[in-house]
């Protein structure tokens, strides 16, 4: 049994798998098996057991017999041990003292290696070890070296450096310093002459056997900076500078166009001798170099930077963007110079690429622009209802979503858009819509729903009149995703006025009916545009962008969509309340029949009641002025409601029309019944009677008012309570 063995974690664990009168059975039939097994194994050896005290007499004997033995080998071993200790001690100190005579000798091979190295190359450059004194331009114009000797000087100081980068700190090292100081110099000097002469006079061995040399001295950079300083800097001072901005008839993109014009002229013959994708024998170039971007980037930038701060300006948003694309187009042209996708890489990667694109002030410009864009949106749903304030020839009637529409397009305009803005252009573009949703829904819970509130206990006959000098008066205030709560304002026109959130709201007057067409018809073509907006300008340039998330983005832009046109349904029911509720005031003439006939003694109707004609007048009105901009979907939708509504009053008055007249005939034939009439009146009851007349008149009003319907451009059949009329007035005639 081991030691860690607890008896209440492994009751407990059994506890989880089996029930505790399980385990308790099992524990006794395993107890059970040990007991046997335990007799079973003493009956095995029992007669071991037996003998196990005899057996072990004389064993302590036995065993000090053999301690005196074994304490004596024991001391035998450790002196040996000792010996093999000091033998290995003596061996590890010779060995330790042969590493450091080993260390020594290759500290002065070294040294002397520096010391042969120093006086060879300073005999190659003809110095004077001991009294060499560096001063500048007198030794490289009295030492005169070939492409060889600076290649075997180079050679010798790459050795040198490397064995003095091992021997730091010894005194013969700092002692001899001076003269590879001088060594260096020299060096430099030769090699600087060397470049320049190769460039001068275009011969590429010079160069290549240069800029070998320099690569082999680890002064790779050193040339690119030499480059940078005989060759770029004095073109670009040429080049670069306000007053140059100033005399190039094509501004900026000619400044740049004689940048480039550097490359080819002045960088011909560097790129042959160090770019495989320049060279005639691409496989014969010097690699590691370059000059493109660690010469004459750098250069530019720099200049560009320090003498043109005009072109970073964004002041002027439309000047900044030309400059911004021509700055752009220009170091796309610059990255096609550099001939291969790794050089590009290390050009973006570069210090002064990273400073000169950080020198663009893109949030700035995106900000005026955001203040431009929204800002005349803002300015137009000051008047929102506006029809004169844009040109005709747009299908968009209201200034509202004429501004919105435009601004729209604005914002993904070439003069306007920059690829590094897309997602802050794709924000505003949904901010758009979401602030002209926001301004639908406040014209409808502040105008439409209002005026359904305020219109329910007025009668029939009362109808608001547009500009009237009654105004409806709104508290509240519905904020918009910009912060900005929204008060509609309408005298004589309705607009919208823009109110900080912490203000109060104006008292705004109804729109009118005209109004809310207009926008339910601008809303109905700017939803139907919206999606080609996005198919043909929005999304290329997105895509343009590297954006992965296009589906995203075209459910977020129907999502918008979808916003503006929720209101539409909604503003349909108050126009159809509204005209119904004009041509249900001439519905109430219907009443008027029966006094027109009852005891009058009249003629058979022969034309319709002038109610009919009346009752259909608003809605034709409507239709002439409105049903031409009306889409034919959208017309003939609520022509039928409208339609509905009326037959079914019109329904309600006729069935209660019929019903009183069945009501009044019925009681009068009980009346004359028990006054037990004479003979005489049977001639006048064989005649038409005046419930008939009232019948056959209800009948001509009915059918005419299908002919009105017709005269509209819908068909009486689509209209349900229509046919139900018919069929109850046609029944109550035939019925007689």
């Amino acid at each position: 049994m081991k030691d860690s063995f607890d008896v209440d974690a492994f009751v407990a664990d059994c506890r989880r798998r089996v029930q505790l009168e399980t385990l308790r059975e099992d524990l006794h039939i395993y107890f059970k098996s040990l007991k046997n097994a335990m007799v079973e194994l003493i009956n095995k050896d029992y007669a071991d057991f037996v003998n196990l005290s005899s057996n072990l007499v004389g064993l302590d004997k036995a065993i000090g017999n053999l301690s005196i033995p074994l304490g004596q080998f024991k001391e035998e071993v450790l002196t040996v041990r000792q010996a093999m200790d000091d033998a290995i001690r003596v061996v590890e100190e010779k060995m330790a003292a042969r590493a450091r005579l080993r260390e020594k000798k290759a500290v002065l091979q070294r040294l002397i290696n520096i010391t042969k190295s120093v006086e060879k190359m300073e005999s190659i450059l003809k110095i004077a070890g001991s009294s060499t004194t560096v001063d500048g331009e007198d030794g490289e114009d009295s030492i005169e070296l070939s492409g060889q000797q600076i290649e075997r000087v180079a050679s010798e100081f790459n050795q040198l450096q490397y064995y003095v980068t091992q021997s730091k700190g010894l005194p013969l090292v700092e002692k001899i310093r001076p003269r590879i100081a001088a060594i260096t110099v020299t060096l430099q000097h030769s090699l600087e002459k060397s470049f320049q002469e190769g460039l001068e006079t275009g011969q590429k061995d010079i160069l290549k056997q240069c800029l070998r040399t320099y690569a082999t001295i680890d002064k790779m950079r050193d040339v690119e900076a030499l480059f940078r300083k005989i060759a770029v800097r004095p073109y670009m001072d040429e080049v670069i500078h306000a007053r140059s901005l100033q005399n190039q008839p094509q501004g900026l993109k000619g400044l740049y166009v004689r940048v480039l014009d550097f490359i080819p002229k002045h960088c011909r013959l560097i790129r042959q001798v160090t770019s495989p994708m320049t060279s005639s024998s691409g496989q014969d170039v010097v690699r590691g170099y370059d000059f493109l971007v660690n010469a004459v980037w750098p250069e530019i930038a720099s200049s560009l930077e320090t003498r043109t701060t005009s072109i970073f300006a964004a002041g002027n948003p439309s000047t900044f963007h030309e400059k911004y694309l021509a700055t752009m187009d220009f170091v796309e042209r610059f990255e096609l110079q550099c001939g291969s996708q790794a050089s590009v890489k290390r050009l973006r990667a570069h210090p002064s690429f990273h400073s000169f694109m950080t020198k663009w002030s893109l949030p700035v410009y995106f900000q005026l622009r955001f203040q431009e864009i929204a800002g005349s949106l803002e300015t137009a749903l000051i008047t929102p209802f506006d029809t004169q304030a844009h040109e005709a020839t747009s299908d968009l009637e209201l200034n509202a979503f004429q501004t919105l529409w435009q601004c729209l397009h604005r914002c993904w305009q070439q003069d306007v858009y920059l690829s590094p803005l897309c997602h802050r252009f794709w924000k505003l573009t949904l901010q758009l819509l979401s602030r002209c949703a926001v301004w639908i829904e406040d014209v409808y819970t502040s105008q439409v729903a209002s005026d359904t509130q305020e219109s329910e206990p007025l009668s029939k006959t009362e109808t608001p009149k547009p500009g009237a000098s009654s105004a409806l008066s709104s508290d509240s205030s519905s904020q918009s995703d910009s912060g900005k709560a929204l008060t509609v304002t309408v005298a004589g026109a309705a607009t919208i006025t823009t109110v900080a959130a912490a203000g109060g709201s104006a008292a705004s007057p109804l729109v009118t009916i005209a109004q809310i067409v207009s926008l339910v018809v601008d809303v109905d073509h700017i939803c139907s545009k919206l999606p080609t907006l996005f198919d043909r300008i929005i999304l290329p340039r997105v895509v343009a962008a590297n954006c992965k998330s296009v589906d995203i983005l075209s459910d977020a832009f129907k999502e918008s969509q979808q916003s503006l046109s929720r209101r539409q349904e909604a503003f349909g029911e108050h126009i159809a309340q509204d005209v119904c509720s004009q041509c249900a005031v001439h519905l109430k003439s219907a009443n008027d029949i029966p006094r027109l006939y009852r005891r009058t003694n009249r003629e058979l109707p022969n034309k319709p009641s002038a109610y009919v004609s009346n009752t259909l007048k608003p809605l034709q009105l409507f239709v002439d002025e409105h049903g031409v901009k009306l889409k034919e979907e959208r017309r003939n939708q609520w022509l039928i409601g409208i339609l509905t509504s009326i037959c079914q009053s019109y329904l309600t008055i006729s069935s209660e029309l019929l019903s009183s007249v069945k009501k009044m005939e019925d009681s009068l034939k009980r009346l004359k019944a028990l006054r037990k009439t004479d003979a005489a009146a049977a001639p006048t009851q064989q005649g038409t009677s005046d419930d008939d007349k009232i019948r056959l008149q209800l009948a001509l009003d009915v059918r005419y008012f299908g002919d009105q319907i017709q005269s509209i451009g819908v068909s009486s059949a689509d209209i349900q309570p229509y046919q139900e009329i018919l069929e109850l007035v046609t029944s109550s005639v035939s019925s007689r």
